[in-house]
């Protein structure tokens, strides 16, 4: 079935008028699932997500992502967060979406940067509020979901480990190593109780912005499909992609005035370490499957991996 005839088939399994399709083209910055847009002949935009053939090379969570896509923009619309809506998934393991304005965040004005950082954390507190049935990834790529963070947060570790030492991926310290310094802080994972809503993907590249008379504002949060229940603090890594969410002073402000809790007493710094360090692996472990080219590697090793050195050494 070629690309033309797989979004005529989603459409109407959907329940949406197929004939009306006036054209779809390939969308860039997916990494692992093929995502493409859909227009209609009245105007209407759908984005339709696909995943990666059997057999491609991948790690150990990244199965059913989709599965896990779809549950974040359900609890996003449960939050009155703008987000794609869910339209349709389980189509051949497909996900359709609604389409959401605005381009991916890029360089802006330190007064423009400063508003969206006030209402992006308003809009990520919100998030936090969205609780659901038990701890981990809800697509099930690590098994069913667990009673408590601990269970689930170590696996996750635990499953990433096993890809470095599966594809041999280069690290900045030997695995056993890492995974030791892990390990002393995963006392403090006890203190979180209630599973929460975590997207643990929202760099800037998966947050629109759309102009307006008004001035900028988020068009949606999207790429949910990192999307797990723990933690909040564990969106606080990505949310500050090499960098420090304690620096960010709009965000964290207007985060606490929507309800979320941003305390960063002992506990809380050994586990944004772990979670720092998790996402790190992550991003050095997946340029093996993914292959991205030898610049791209480089970068990769010269501005990753120190940071994730500094997670363990936090850690340690």
């Amino acid at each position: 079935m070629d690309g033309w005839e797989r979004a005529l088939r989603v459409l109407d399994m959907a329940g949406l008028p197929s004939g009306s399709l006036a054209d779809r083209r390939a969308l860039a910055g997916g990494t692992y699932n093929e995502v493409e847009e859909l227009r209609l002949t009245d105007g209407t935009r759908y984005v339709l997500k696909v995943p990666p053939s059997a057999g491609t090379p991948g790690l150990t969570h990244e199965r059913e992502l989709l599965v896990s896509e779809a549950e974040f923009y359900r609890g996003a619309a449960t939050a009155g967060v703008p987000a794609p809506r869910v339209v349709g998934d389980r189509f051949d393991g497909h996900l359709l979406m609604t389409h959401c304005p605005g381009a991916p965040w890029g360089d802006l004005p330190p007064g423009e940067q400063a508003a969206l950082r006030e209402e992006l954390g308003r809009l990520v507190a919100r998030l936090h509020n969205v609780t659901g049935p038990g701890f981990g990834y809800p697509s099930g790529a690590l098994g069913p979901l667990a009673p408590d963070w601990r269970t689930a947060f170590t696996a996750m570790y635990d499953a990433v480990l096993d890809d470095a030492r599966r594809y041999q991926a280069w690290l900045p310290r030997p695995v056993d190593e890492v995974a030791r310094t892990a390990k002393t802080a995963y006392d403090a994972l006890d203190e979180v109780a209630v599973p929460r809503l975590v997207h643990f993907d929202l760099w800037q590249g998966n947050i629109l912005v759309e102009r307006t008379e008004a001035g900028p504002r988020i068009g949606g949060l999207i790429d949910g499909e990192r999307m797990l229940w723990g933690d909040p603090l564990a969106d606080f890594v990505s949310l500050a992609l090499l960098g420090d969410i304690r620096q960010d002073e709009d965000f964290l402000t207007s985060y606490q005035e929507e309800g979320g809790r941003a305390e960063f007493d002992a506990p809380a710094r050994q586990r944004l370490a772990l979670y720092r360090s998790y996402l790190y692996l992550i991003m050095l472990v997946e340029t093996v499957p993914r292959a991205p080219g030898d610049e791209h590697i480089a970068w990769r090793r010269e501005a990753v991996a120190p940071e994730l050195v500094a997670a363990l050494d936090e850690i340690a």
